[in-house]
């Protein structure tokens, strides 16, 4: 896996991944940036979200549930001090879908939190992490 990020301007930033893309990062007015784009830690939020939400959608659907959405919502603490890592990470998942065991979504919530994915594993060893969820029948 690979990535170059360019500086723009002020404190304006452009990354290409290995596979194409392209995503704009930016400051805080206070630190010099426009507010145009996320910060780079805001990505790493949301890239390890990403991860952990794709792991219990695949999870569930191999598991035979019938899920129809997945939304993982995240709140992050960070060191008041340099570095300014992540303290403590709350996921909270909301996983809607006809009749969905709930044994079914807390198992694939742990299995992604403790064998699949990388993202939030890695940020486990700075941060206490905590994972909630709740389950929204759409048979209803």
């Amino acid at each position: 896996m690979e990535c170059v990020v360019k500086w723009v301007d002020n404190m304006s930033f452009l990354a290409e991944t290995g596979s194409g893309h392209v995503i704009n990062m930016d400051g805080a007015p206070e630190a010099g940036g426009r507010n145009l784009a996320p910060r780079p830690m805001e990505l790493l939020l949301a890239g390890t979200g990403g991860c952990t939400a794709f792991d219990v959608v695949l999870i569930l659907k191999k598991a035979r549930q019938q899920i129809e959405g997945c939304e993982a919502s995240i709140k992050a603490e960070r060191a008041s001090e340099d570095p300014k890592v992540f303290t403590r990470i709350n996921f909270h998942f909301k996983v809607s879908g006809r009749g969905l065991k709930p044994e079914a979504v807390e198992r694939a919530i742990h299995l992604s939190a403790e064998k699949y994915c990388s993202a939030s594993i890695m940020l486990g060893k700075t941060a206490t992490i905590e994972h909630t969820w709740e389950i929204v029948d759409t048979a209803a």
